[in-house]
């Protein structure tokens, strides 16, 4: 057969076929994760919507204890380290997240592990009549706004999942916002809120007063709500809230307090930080000294703190979480692209920082656990974030800059303008007038075959600026070890 020939449809397995078609199904879906412009209203977010669909499913979630976690920036590694910590504890968990890096089975995890193809596929056929029969209604009413997204799809497929695997608890990351999110249509045992910080301005507010009040609409009356780090002006906000619901509000800094001790030389071989714990309530204080901590870097100190603290409570709920579960899970827990040391000589390090609060927290880790001096920076961004603030944070620790722009997602800042904007930059901090310290690339393999050759083993390469930028490249490296 000619290498051109088209391969039997025989030769394909059903599963990856049903697999095909059950994504093409939802990618089939209005999806604010790949639209230019991400609205954000009553209008496009309808929670009525959200709870007609698990209606017709039957409420999947109903009686399912549920974590629910909202914030600017650490929501999903605070999620992962919740449910690693239930899951070290004994408890089958589940955890729903979003973005996923590499496939979308990624989103709905149990015990840690992603759903297989044919769970995914079965969730989905059973999935699609209900939401056929809802866009046929949107249809006959002229109501486009009826039909489902591809995000509360989604949201329904982790519950649908959950409750087919019969798991103890799910943690539940908010996708945007809080109070109009997919996930708010549940009743969680505790709500947690990582921290406030502008980003999605032209959905969520331009004020971090704003911010703040959409993310506390996940507070329920009488549900505990644990908060990290917050400023004076978004506290206020929160706490007003939860004073209205008649919520115990639990805040890092005042009812749980960490210190963190940074691992040093991250570029020269494996280490973890240290992390120690102390949370003080009615029933005394619980403190957890010298944990190892996987997750490098203060931001993840932080996250890992609001994760024991959620623990905490839950125990005083009745679940039985013991100080073992915890060190294991926060010894044990590594997410990808999340400080991520892909390789050493030279380093490369991998995160999904998207925002200034974000890429300062990367700063800092670069800072404090990278002996590397030269170092190389290839960012792709977002057109709906800061990215002038995102490239004040980044670019003073860089010799160089590859620029580039993902080619999964439509909402990438063309390279363009992208590279005239960190030149600017570099004159303003009065360095580098050489050509070759901003280089343009606009396919990010391209960008980093040319970042690859041209640094020295002792250097160091930081990939960052979008979850989509580094679920492009992370899948590249992986695959393709020489290219490294």
């Amino acid at each position: 057969m000619p290498p051109t020939s088209p391969i039997p449809t025989t030769a394909v397995p059903a599963s990856l076929r049903n697999r095909d078609e059950a994504i093409a199904f939802l990618l089939g879906r209005i999806n604010y994760e790949r639209t230019p412009l991400v609205p954000y209203g009553q209008r496009h977010l309808k929670l009525d919507r959200m709870r007609q669909l698990l209606t017709r499913l039957g409420n999947p979630d109903a009686g399912l204890p549920i974590v629910h976690v909202a914030g600017t920036k650490g929501k999903g590694s605070t999620a992962a380290l919740i449910a690693a910590v239930l899951t070290a504890a004994g408890y089958d968990a589940g955890l729903f997240s979003s973005p996923h890096l590499d496939a979308i089975e990624e989103r709905f995890a149990v015990n840690g592990l992603p759903c297989s193809a044919d769970e995914l596929a079965t969730l989905v056929e059973r999935l699609r009549p209900i939401v056929q029969a809802m866009d046929h209604e949107a249809d006959v009413s002229g109501d486009s706004s009826l039909s489902p997204t591809y995000f509360e799809l989604t949201t329904a497929i982790a519950l649908m999942h959950f409750a087919q695997r019969q798991v103890d608890v799910a943690v539940l990351e908010v996708g945007l916002g809080g109070r109009l999110d997919s996930t708010n249509v549940c009743q969680p045992a505790v709500t947690v809120i990582t921290s406030i910080s502008l980003d999605h301005t032209k959905q969520l507010g331009n004020s971090l007063a704003q911010i703040a009040a959409e993310k506390a609409g996940i507070i329920k009356p009488g549900v505990p709500l644990l908060c990290g780090p917050l400023k004076e002006e978004p506290r206020r906000v929160i706490a007003e809230i939860a004073r209205q619901h008649g919520c115990r509000m639990l805040e890092s800094g005042y009812d749980f307090r960490h210190s963190y001790q940074p691992p040093r030389g991250l570029d020269r071989a494996d280490s973890w930080g240290r992390l120690d714990f102390q949370s003080c309530g009615s029933d005394g204080t619980f403190q957890l000294n010298h944990v190892p901590l996987r997750m490098a870097g203060e931001h993840q100190a932080a996250n890992a703190a609001l994760a024991l603290a959620t623990a905490v409570e839950l125990r005083r709920q009745g679940w039985l979480i013991s100080t073992d579960a915890m060190h294991e899970a926060l010894s044990n827990l590594a997410l990808p692209a999340r400080g991520e040391v892909i390789c050493r000589r030279p380093t490369v390090v991998l995160d999904v920082a998207h925002n200034v609060a974000s890429t300062r927290a990367l700063a800092d880790l670069l800072r404090e656990s990278f002996a590397c001096e030269n170092r190389t920076l290839l960012l792709a961004a977002t057109r709906d974030k800061d990215v002038a603030g995102i490239v004040r944070e980044l670019v003073p620790h860089f010799r160089r800059v590859v620029v580039s722009e993902y080619q999964e997602n439509p909402r990438a800042v063309p390279t363009a303008k992208l590279a005239q904007l960190i030149r600017a930059e570099f004159k303003r901090l009065g360095r580098c007038n050489a050509a070759g310290c901003v280089v343009e690339a606009p396919q990010p393999v391209d960008a980093w075959k040319l970042v690859a050759s041209s640094t020295g083993p002792d250097e160091l390469i930081c990939i960052t600026g979008s979850f989509f930028i580094a679920a492009e490249l992370r899948r590249v490296l992986l695959a393709a070890p020489s290219m490294i």
